[in-house]
């Protein structure tokens, strides 16, 4: 038989988004026709979902480290990433996920509650993919016609988090160690729990399903209950977690215990009491039933013993007294048994009629807003370059030397810190654009920031430090100081004063060609007449061939021998 886990830190990783391209289109007569560099695929995210056919959380503790796919990388000609897949994992319904609190290497303990998948099919994000990077030709616009860079995928997110199960069952089998709850599983059910006589033998709770009829409804064995569980004597906290979730309590009651100064009605009381004190401390989902007003029902164990069954059947119009339906059983022997089974089978189905009326109320009572779907994912992203003082925050810090730093947060300017290749001159300025847009540098300035203070923006290793100086320009709008244009252009392929791409016709063509001859006309009719005047040379003429120095010279001797020939 599987261990039943019911707790489980589970350390999971989103996928990270892929790098965008910076690709140049090139065509034969143009080779530099402009940017397109497709966008990176999104990374994957690590889905929980509530599923029926979960029943612990054994697979977490074996595999505790679960990662999404990362997306992939832009391409050329516009192509876009792939979406990294989704890691989709099972969990039963009723299990609580919190966030893990605790140093790296200690046992980490739940923090704030992050979600509470009780019916199936509920979805919790646990860690979300990074948003892939935006290839050059998404971060092209008027003023910026050819970027040579583009954006990088954003880390996936990454966190620990603890799975914690309450069992959702139709029946709670409360009692007193070794009260008999495992054994009236085994014998009304096919589950084959750990069985044994003495105290605690359950540490963690068992789950049968009982097919009674029509009727069919799942039991949970509660371990055994002490006084002061409550308050976390023995492992009492552990126990009665497991009973938030279950709508009927049935009190097993063990009518042949020799111990002193217990009997069937004070370990009754003794229960109660216990339950009531857990539930002033508890705060119930909206929807469910508070457990003092859970139905109860008397289960008298063990009446195959004589003396037990004399007890149980003497305490018994007590408890009928009480308004609690009450029941001789026998484990052992299955006296009483078929009773019982089919008497919770008619109140769960009582219970789940009309809690299924309270939800239907509840829901039409109910303003459901979603959020518009975002089918495909635009391009540019426009949204994202806007924002305003709200999205982010900037605090002042001081050392004890006196050391002053401003500390840059939000969603926003630490992503585009992730997003930016620092070894990209023209990114680099490009990520100071989009600050200074958001209002980064008004806000620093309003805080008090001078030239030369550090900045930091984000945290851990994605944290980035430099000194703030608005007044300087970066990127591609100075190289050798001088300033060229606007970052974001190329001077190649503004050939003309025309922002369109322009083509020559026939007649342009031809009316070039003869400037371009006539042109070549006047500078040989420059060049002969320098030339007959002596102020220049042609050295393809030879003009002193007794110069034996001149490129052409030293043929003297061959033309005299000529001429005397």
């Amino acid at each position: 038989m599987a261990d039943f886990v019911d707790r489980v830190t589970v350390h999971v990783k989103g996928g990270d988004g892929g790098n965008g391209s910076a690709g140049v289109k090139r065509e034969k007569y143009k080779p530099l026709a402009g940017p397109n560099g497709g966008d990176g695929g999104d990374g994957g995210s690590v889905i929980f979902v509530a599923s029926a056919n979960a029943n612990n959380l054994l697979d977490y503790r074996f595999v505790p480290h679960r990662r999404a796919e990362n997306g992939t990388m832009g391409l050329g000609d516009t192509k876009d990433g792939s979406k990294g897949a989704d890691v989709v994992l099972p969990v039963p319904p009723g299990t609580m996920i919190f966030e893990a609190k605790g140093a790296v290497g200690e046992t980490k303990h739940a923090g704030r509650l992050l979600a509470d998948l009780r019916v199936e099919g509920d979805r919790y994000v646990a860690a979300a993919g990074g948003m892939g990077g935006l290839g050059n030709a998404a971060l092209a616009n008027k003023t910026r016609r050819a970027p040579g860079f583009a954006l990088l995928g954003d880390p996936g997110e990454e966190r620990d988090v603890i799975l914690e199960l309450k069992s959702i069952a139709d029946v709670a089998l409360v009692g007193f160690p070794s009260a008999g709850k495992s054994s009236l599983i085994a014998a009304m059910s096919a589950a084959k729990p750990k069985i044994a006589d003495y105290p605690f033998t359950t540490l963690v709770p068992n789950l049968g399903v009982v097919q009674m009829a029509e009727y069919r409804y799942t039991i949970a064995d509660v371990p055994g209950l002490i006084p002061g569980a409550s308050e976390g004597k023995g492992l009492g906290l552990e126990f009665l977690r497991h009973i938030e979730r279950t709508e009927i309590i049935a009190h097993v009651i063990d009518c042949a215990t020799f111990e002193q100064g217990r009997d069937p009605m004070s370990d009754y009381e003794a229960l109660e009491r216990e339950l009531a004190l857990y539930a002033s401390k508890l705060s119930l989902p909206i929807g469910a039933i508070p457990i003092p007003e859970r139905p109860r029902i008397v289960i008298l164990n063990k009446a195959d013993v004589p003396e037990a069954k004399e007890l149980a059947e003497f305490v018994r119009p007590e408890f009928e007294k009480m308004g609690l339906k009450t029941f001789v059983v026998s484990t052992a022997s299955h006296e009483g048994l078929k009773e019982l089974g089919f008497e919770l089978g008619r109140m769960v189905t009582e219970l789940r009629a009309k809690l299924a009326e309270e939800e239907r109320e509840r829901q039409a009572a109910r303003v459901v807003i979603k959020p518009l779907e975002d089918k495909v994912r635009r391009r540019r992203r426009s949204d994202d370059e806007n924002g305003s003082s709200l999205d982010f925050t900037v605090t002042k810090g001081t050392s004890k030397r006196g050391d002053v730093w401003f500390t840059v947060r939000g969603a926003k300017p630490e992503r585009w810190v992730r997003q930016t290749n620092f070894d990209n001159d023209e990114a680099v300025g490009y990520l100071a654009d989009r600050l200074a847009k958001l209002g980064v540098e008004d806000e620093l300035r309003g805080k008090g920031a001078r030239p030369g203070d550090e900045v930091r923006i984000g945290t851990g290793k994605n944290e980035v430090a430099f000194d703030w100086d608005p007044t300087i320009v970066a990127g591609a709008e100075m190289l050798d100081g001088a300033q060229l244009g606007a970052r974001g252009t190329d001077l190649r392929l503004d050939e003309h004063d025309d922002t369109r791409a322009h083509r020559r016709t026939n007649a342009e063509r031809r009316r070039q060609y003869h400037e371009m001859m006539d042109a070549k006309t006047a500078v040989r009719e420059a060049m002969r007449k320098e030339r007959s005047v002596g102020h220049w040379a042609d050295p393809s003429v030879d003009d002193d061939r007794h110069d034996e120095q001149a490129i052409l010279g030293g043929h003297a001797d061959d033309d005299d021998a000529a001429d005397e020939a």
